[in-house]
């Protein structure tokens, strides 16, 4: 359920959010639906997917020292701060060895890593953000705080669902890294230039959300991953 938009973040409360708004009010059914679907999902997904889990972390633990899972603060839901949980894909410390985005041929990335990357199974921790409340299946992919306070007025209304796994975004930039691959400054780059794409599907899926294009967009997914 949304917030009264006189108790959202001071940010938050602008006239392009408050279109945003408006629009999501009339459609609470689909929130519920939504956030039940999520948590039974989420919940069965865990337990059927606990093995493939513990195979990967075997695996990351083989191919590179450092720990099986990637924490890094992010933002969701009304600007709130979390820790999203990922496989760990890069060497340990990666971050304090350049940008906080990746690149096409990032040296960064390990063996195992590429490979995870390549079908998204680093993204399975994830499951556990959704279940505990901090993320959702489909919705605007959390941002780290720098890049979150670069948000004009109008994309900080992407703030008022959480955060999700995938998007029509997500889809579509699934190849954002290759976009950035001869960028003296890739954070510059992605600021710029490929947050404000990415955002004009992210409003845009704002205003055409329901429970049943949530649906559609995972099965989009799925055939995306496999293409």
């Amino acid at each position: 359920m949304l917030r009264r938009f006189d108790k959202l973040p001071r940010r938050m409360q602008n006239p392009a959010v408050k279109r945003y708004y408006d629009i999501l009010k009339k459609k609470q059914a689909s929130m519920v639906l939504k956030r039940l679907f999520d948590v039974t999902a989420s919940a069965i997904l865990i337990v059927l997917l606990s093995p493939v889990m513990a195979a990967i972390a075997v695996l990351i633990k083989m191919d590179s020292p450092g720990p099986v899972l990637f924490r890094q603060v992010r933002v969701t839901q009304y600007g709130r701060q979390f820790r999203i949980c990922k496989f760990r894909t890069m060497v340990d410390k990666a971050e304090s060895l350049g940008g906080q985005v990746t690149t096409s041929g990032d040296m960064r990335v390990t063996r195992i890593g590429k490979k995870l990357r390549g079908c998204r199974l680093d993204e399975l921790p994830q499951l556990f953000n959704v279940l505990m409340g901090d993320m959702t299946f489909v919705g605007t992919r959390p941002e780290v705080v720098r890049y979150v306070r670069a948000y004009t007025d109008e994309m900080t209304a992407t703030l008022l669902l959480p955060a999700g796994i995938t998007s029509e975004a997500s889809i579509l930039y699934k190849d954002e890294e290759r976009l950035m691959t001869d960028a003296q400054n890739a954070d510059q780059v992605y600021i710029e230039q490929v947050l404000p794409g990415k955002m004009a599907y992210n409003l845009k899926s704002l205003e055409d959300f329901d429970f049943l294009s949530d649906i559609r967009t995972m099965i989009r997914t799925v055939f995306a991953v496999i293409r």
